[in-house]
């Protein structure tokens, strides 16, 4: 069976895949189209334009295995509903992706589970557990074409197309629309704890750096205001050893929860305030840098997650400004939300790598009729 009687065979048993098809292949170079499931992430990236292909009806969990580790989901699947049923079997997506409630659909919900790969943000344990990419499995993508390919699988030692599937991990849509994904998924530790100290910025980083080198149960890290908190998880033997060892304040459940439920989703007091920072017309940066970076000479609010490596910065900075400091640091800057995006959400990409992106974009995407400039401008 080839390609095409394939795709008609999908096609004729899903009614909603058939009208994204069709949609797909009815748009060419002036209609672009702007893939939308929950509209969560809108404020992500560059601006969005093109007609809305919406996804939202593509859902619903495929398979899940839990002794295998494994589950698959359709792209219009609401985080909640997959992190409910992971919860019943005590699992869990362990790089937290943001959820960031809406109203879409004129109901409140969080993102959905091809937002989450499209957009490739991760959350608080992210540097202990690594990022969505690492969990990704396999995908099925409905390309520029109207064809629907399908790469990687449903378990760890199938790897034919396995990069294909990371790469739609942090991709914006611009390569096509995640129909289905495969993910690993991990059992919810046993046990937990948050511990909080008073240090400056510069302390908190060399002791972030030190316990990084320390075979101790990091999971998370958070520091504002000069105060640094520690999320611990693992076997319960660990976590409460490393607590004996690393001293400093134990942050009670009813306090942490919030705490690290706020840095997820970004509602927590940080990110309330950055958002009407914003508002008022400041931006709020995402920095990447080498977790050992000293504290940047920048004006501004500040808040260090990932044992250092990610730095998020509110202020009314010169875009060139911000990208020198975190260049000369060894990293890049994101502009996360801003009102202006006239600088560049995303930081600039040296010529061969400008070079990959739009032979990637040309091979998939080939009339560029998907979430056109969403990434860079052009793609």
């Amino acid at each position: 069976m080839n390609a095409d009687s394939t795709l008609q065979v999908e096609t004729a048993a899903d009614p909603v895949l058939a009208r994204l098809v069709d949609q797909v292949r009815g748009a060419d170079a002036t209609t672009p189209l702007c893939i939308r499931g929950a509209n969560t992430k809108h404020f992500y990236g560059e601006a969005a334009t093109g007609d809305p292909l919406e996804v939202s009806a593509l859902a619903g969990i495929s398979s899940y295995e839990p002794t295998e580790l494994v589950v698959t989901a359709r792209a219009g699947t609401p985080l909640a509903e997959l992190e409910a049923v992971l919860a019943e079997k005590g699992q869990c997506l362990p790089f937290e992706p943001p959820r960031f409630a809406s109203a879409a659909h004129g109901a409140p919900r969080g993102g959905t589970v091809g937002g989450m790969v499209a957009a490739g943000l991760a959350g608080p344990a992210r540097a202990a557990v690594g990022g969505v990419r690492d969990y990704v499995l396999g995908a099925t993508l409905l390309n520029g074409r109207g064809e629907l390919l399908s790469f990687g699988g449903q378990v760890m030692k199938n790897v034919a197309g396995y990069d294909v599937s990371r790469l739609l991990a942090g991709s914006m849509g611009i390569l096509g629309v995640i129909c289905e994904v495969s993910l690993k998924v991990l059992p919810v530790p046993p046990a937990q704890a948050t511990l909080a100290f008073a240090l400056d910025q510069a302390e908190a980083l060399r002791r972030l750096n030190d316990w990084g080198g320390q075979p101790l149960p990091i999971n998370a890290s958070a520091w504002r205001d000069g105060r640094l908190y520690l999320r611990l998880r693992g076997a319960r033997a660990a976590v409460a050893d490393a607590q004996r060892r690393l001293g400093g304040e134990l942050v009670q459940p009813e306090v942490a929860e919030p705490l690290w439920l706020g840095l997820r989703d970004h509602t927590g007091t940080f990110h309330t305030r950055a958002l009407a920072a914003v508002e008022g017309g400041q931006q709020l940066w995402r920095l990447s840098l080498p977790s050992t970076a000293a504290p940047l000479p920048l004006a501004g609010e500040v808040l260090l997650e990932h044992g250092g490596a990610q730095r998020w910065l509110v202020g009314h900075l010169p875009a060139a400004e911000v990208r020198a400091a975190a260049a000369q640091a060894g990293g890049h800057a994101t502009l996360f939300r801003s009102l202006d995006k006239s600088p560049g959400v995303f930081a600039p990409l040296a010529p061969p790598l400008d070079r990959l992106h739009r032979q990637l974009k040309q091979a998939f995407d080939p009339r560029g009729v998907f979430n056109r400039g969403r990434l860079y401008p052009g793609l």
